[in-house]
């Protein structure tokens, strides 16, 4: 062999790779979680295991939900996961789970017990925990899914287009004066009048929706309200994760002292499904935009619209 071919032979290895270290995905690797824990990982990622319902749908909005071999039993979404087995999170059934034969298990910290790791450790199972404290960090969890089953590409493509959703949105309501904001009451139970308080990222939903939600300098993060609350806080509009069917006649029956509240003055009782804003996943920009129509129906128009690219962003499948 000549000089020259070898050189050019040793060109194209260096050129594809032919010698130097395997590449990060190659072998073993070591990721740090929401818990400040050390997983280590055996890549490729192809068996996985949801413990929390937003965390399966943050999986299939990473391009990986064809990886789920499992779901908590409260996971619903998408419609797919139904033919799914379903395990128990709260508490797990670790025999269960383990019985997947998973490479990675799925947590939050919002669900899932931390002390449950050492269980996991043991049966040589690694877990890995979300944390959701915010709507980037929502964002956020999709890249890292992305990176830790291998499909980078699609989750940034579909945490840039959800981004492009919530700045379109904004952009709609951004300028609104806090003056012309209708003060907004969440609610999760309509007889025990459970909310959300100081730190939840509800209140950033509801802000760009173009409300103020009144609970959000409430220093308990998850406060029960009272009735004498309510009277005195006056909402202009009440959102309740009720569901869909929902009659908003039943609050009065309730509370019937409710009948001096803005919101039930003015039939100002939004109804959506928990999953829609509490369930800290891609859908949460749904919830927002149908809030948004509620709160000003002038500014945010319905997705079947032509109305630029708020409608075209927010239009897809899955949306009201």
């Amino acid at each position: 062999m000549t000089s020259r071919s070898l050189g050019l032979l040793l060109f194209l290895v260096v050129l594809t790779g032919g010698c130097g270290d395997p590449a990060p995905d190659d072998g073993p690797r070591t990721v740090t979680d929401a818990l400040d824990r050390t997983v280590a990982l055996d890549p490729p990622v192809q068996r996985v295991v949801s413990l929390a319902p937003n965390l399966t749908e943050i999986a299939h909005a990473a391009g990986a939900g064809d990886r789920l071999v499992a779901i908590t039993s409260s996971g619903d979404h998408p419609p797919s996961v139904d033919t799914l087995p379903h395990v128990s999170a709260l508490p797990v059934d670790f025999e269960a789970v383990a019985a997947q034969e998973p490479d990675l298990v799925l947590a939050t910290d919002q669900i899932n017990a931390p002390g449950d790791t050492d269980t996991f450790e043991a049966l040589n199972v690694p877990i890995y925990f979300f944390s959701f404290g915010s709507v980037g960090d929502i964002l956020t969890s999709i890249e890292t899914m992305g990176q830790l089953l291998g499909t980078e590409a699609a989750a940034a493509d579909s945490a840039a287009a959800l981004q492009s959703s919530l700045d379109a949105l904004r952009a709609r309501t951004g300028s609104l004066p806090d003056a012309e904001r209708p003060r907004v009451l969440v609610l999760v139970g309509d007889d025990t009048l459970y909310s959300f308080g100081r730190g939840s990222y509800v209140h950033t939903l509801v802000r760009a929706a173009g409300g103020t939600s009144i609970t959000a300098d409430i220093e308990n993060q998850a406060p029960t309200l009272s009735d004498e609350y309510v009277l005195q806080e006056k909402p202009d509009v009440i959102l309740g994760l009720w569901g869909r069917d929902y009659d908003p006649d039943r609050l009065l029956d309730l509370h019937p002292t409710w009948d001096v509240v803005p919101a039930v003055q003015n039939d100002r009782v939004l109804s959506l499904p928990t999953s829609l804003i509490a369930r800290p996943g891609p859908r949460v920009l749904q919830g927002a935009r149908r809030l948004a129509r509620h709160l000003h129906p002038d500014r945010v128009s319905a997705p079947s619209d032509s109305a630029g690219p708020l409608s075209s962003s927010m239009s897809s499948p899955a949306a009201p």
